[in-house]
Order: structure tokens, then sequence, then C-alpha cells
């Protein structure tokens, strides 16, 4: 059962940091045209 509960809990992290790679690349995309 701890396996489980250490794995939902991994895959949590893993979709929060996608999701943090994904709200930096946007921002990214937002200011790319303004270093140009």
């Amino acid at each position: 059962a701890n396996e489980i509960l250490a794995a939902a809990k991994n895959e949590g992290t893993a979709i929060k940091k996608k999701e943090d790679v994904h709200r930096m690349a946007e921002s990214n995309r937002a200011f790319a045209h303004l270093a140009w």
C-alpha cells in the first residue's frame, strides 16, 4: 500500500513539475519577442 501511495505522490510531483515547465515556456514565449 505504501508503494502505491509513494507512486501516486511521485506522479503528483511529476505533473506539477511538468506544469511548471509549461508555465515557464509560455512566459519565455511571451517575452521572446521583446528580446528582438
